[in-house]
Order: structure tokens, then C-alpha cells, then sequence
């Protein structure tokens, strides 16, 4: 580790919240100062130029991409901290070269990710969205239902780190079969059976995507997994929006061939596809899967908490890399 640095800036970027206050208050705590960027995400070259006036010791960041050039342009730079799980907008080996940490909140929203994907599965399996609508509409037609008994049912589960297991353990209490496919294969969850990937679309009724976004799972569902998949299924993403190819999602919608896409994270967000919204069978929510008072709360105190951690001359608690000369055992990365 590098000797503990005198008091120096933090910058956070952005944040889906409403105030700095929960960060600033273990920052400035600390004897840091923190700076604050414009609450939604900016671009690269705004985040660039922020890190250029500030030159901040450590960076925060929510959703803003923190790029190969911003890292570059601090030299006091010692630590980026993503606000989340995932670290697509980080430039991962960038930092690594520069010797920089780079930190994530792997565990917050466990059980809020989690119970979403149920949510939509119930959601699904008991038409609560659709007959939702149609009552608002002025249509009281009990008859039409074409409801599922979530017992019967299979579901797979791609990913099986901590909300994937969270997810088989809550999904296997309605009695339905459980299938994971997973990197690195599940041996101690009672329940569950492993397989591969394409046999985990063909056997499935549900699929339910808990993998984080890299190049090798772009577009991990495309036209051809979705044709491996059982006619009149439901697939939900509730990681992250590239892991989908939307398109193909949206033909398969109108051939029928999936009877319901339920996402929390588009690759296109904010911006929804029209394609998307005119298909019934679409159950949309806007990226908080994460999101309670309690895990957001945690999710900016622990954050905050890894920054004064590394400007303090410690080692990190849970380290998504390894930077160039500096070693510690890296905290659990799943």
C-alpha cells in the first residue's frame, strides 16, 4: 500500500439520490473535502473536466463514465469507488496501469435485487400488471385470465453469486424447479441443479439474468437464445441492459415465441425503445431493482467509507483489481 495521504478532494460524480449528505458526511469526517458533480450523469468530457479542476485524491461514481483520460489527468488520484456492483463505466485497466484502486459495493441490495425478480415473476404468473391496467381501463373480465401455477414451473437462473442464490432460495420456497448456470458451478446449494447455458433456455419456462456486463456477456441473449427458449416464457434482466439484445427481444414478443420481457435495466436507458413500450407483454421498471431506504443508505456510506479506507494508507474491503505496484489480498469480487 502507499503511506496515507494529507487531506485531499474527493469528487463525486453524480448520484441518484437527492443530496451529498450521507457521503459528505464521511468524507469530510475524515478531514477530506468533497466536491459534488451534477446529480444525473454527465458525459465523459464533463467528468473529465471536473477531474482536471479538482484533481481529487479519490472519485465516486454512480453511473458517470470515469474514463481512461480522467484517470490519467489526476496524479494524486488513489482510489475510484463505484456506487454499485457493476463497473461498466469505469476504465478498469486504465486504473490498474496507474496504479489507482478501484472498489464496488458487491453485497448492498442482495435481498432488493432479489425480491424485484420475484416481484416480476409473480408479476407474470398471476397477471398483476396486466389486469392492473385493464381495470383502470374499465374492463372487469375475470374470464380472460390465462394464469400460470409458479409451482409447476421452471426456472433458470444465469449467474449464481450472491443475488442469484438469494434468487433460487425465494423462488424454490413457491416450489418450483430451480436451474443455475454459472462460470463457476454451484456445489453446495441444496435444490438447485447446474447446467449449461443452452440447456438452462431450453428447460426453463422462467429465465433470470444476475451476471454482470464485460465483453463476454454482451448481448449474452440475442435472437438465437431466444429461440432456444420455450415457446410462451419470461425473461427478466434485472443487471444490466447489454446483456440483451432489445431487438431481438422485441421480434420475439411479436412472434409470440415469448410471452413476457421483464426488465429493470435497458441498454438504451433512459431512453425506452417505442418498439418496446407497444408490446403488452413488456413489464418495465426504471433501473431500481438496487433501490430502498435501507440498501441505498448502506450502498453511500460503505462507498464513501472504502475512499477514506484507501486515502488512509489501508487496504480495501472489497478491491475489483490489482493495481500496478501495490498489493493486498483483494476483497471477494462475485
Amino acid at each position: 500500500m502507499k503511506p496515507p495521504s494529507r487531506p485531499g478532494t474527493v469528487l463525486l460524480t453524480d448520484h441518484a439520490w437527492p443530496d451529498d449528505s450521507v457521503e459528505r458526511s464521511v468524507i469530510e469526517g475524515a478531514g477530506h473535502t468533497l466536491v459534488t458533480g451534477p446529480a444525473e450523469p454527465a458525459s465523459a468530457e464533463v467528468i473529465e473536466e471536473l477531474v482536471a479542476e479538482h484533481r481529487p485524491a479519490g472519485i465516486l461514481t454512480c453511473w458517470a463514465p470515469v474514463s481512461t483520460a480522467a484517470i490519467a489527468t489526476s496524479p494524486d488520484l488513489r482510489i475510484v469507488a463505484r456506487l454499485g456492483v457493476g463497473l461498466d463505466n469505469i476504465a478498469v485497466d486504465a486504473a490498474t496501469e496507474q496504479g489507482v484502486w478501484v472498489t464496488n459495493v458487491p453485497d448492498y441490495c442482495v435481498e432488493e435485487v432479489s425480491d424485484h425478480a420475484v416481484g416480476m415473476v409473480l408479476a407474470w404468473t398471476r397477471g398483476l400488471a396486466v389486469f392492473d391496467r385493464e381495470v383502470r381501463a374499465g374492463r372487469w373480465d375475470p374470464a380472460s385470465a390465462r394464469l400460470r401455477r409458479l409451482s409447476t414451473l421452471t426456472c433458470g437462473v444465469v449467474g449464481f453469486g450472491r443475488i442469484g442464490r438469494a434468487t433460487a432460495r425465494k423462488l424454490g420456497a413457491f416450489g418450483c424447479r430451480i436451474l443455475a448456470h454459472d462460470p463457476y458451478p454451484p456445489k453446495d446449494a441444496a435444490g438447485v441443479e447446474p447446467v449449461g447455458l443452452e440447456e438452462l433456455l431450453r428447460r426453463s419456462d422462467v429465465v433470470i439474468l444476475h451476471v454482470p456486463l464485460t465483453p463476454s456477456t454482451h448481448h449474452i441473449i440475442g435472437a438465437g437464445q431466444l429461440a432456444l427458449m420455450k415457446p410462451g416464457g419470461l425473461l427478466v434482466n434485472v443487471s444490466r441492459g447489454g446483456l440483451v439484445d432489445t431487438d431481438a427481444v422485441v421480434k420475439a414478443l411479436d412472434s409470440g415465441h415469448l410471452d413476457a420481457a421483464a426488465f429493470d435495466v435497458l441498454e438504451s436507458e433512459p431512453q425506452v425503445p417505442t418498439e418496446l413500450l407497444e408490446q403488452p407483454g413488456a413489464l418495465l421498471t426504471p433501473h431500481v431493482a438496487f433501490s430502498s431506504d435501507a440498501s441505498v443508505t448502506e450502498l453511500r456510506r460503505r462507498a464513501a467509507e472504502e475512499v477514506v479506507r484507501i486515502l488512509a494508507g489501508d487496504a480495501p474491503a472489497h478491491a475489483c483489481n490489482s493495481p500496478r505496484g501495490l498489493t493486498t489480498e483483494p476483497g471477494d469480487r462475485r
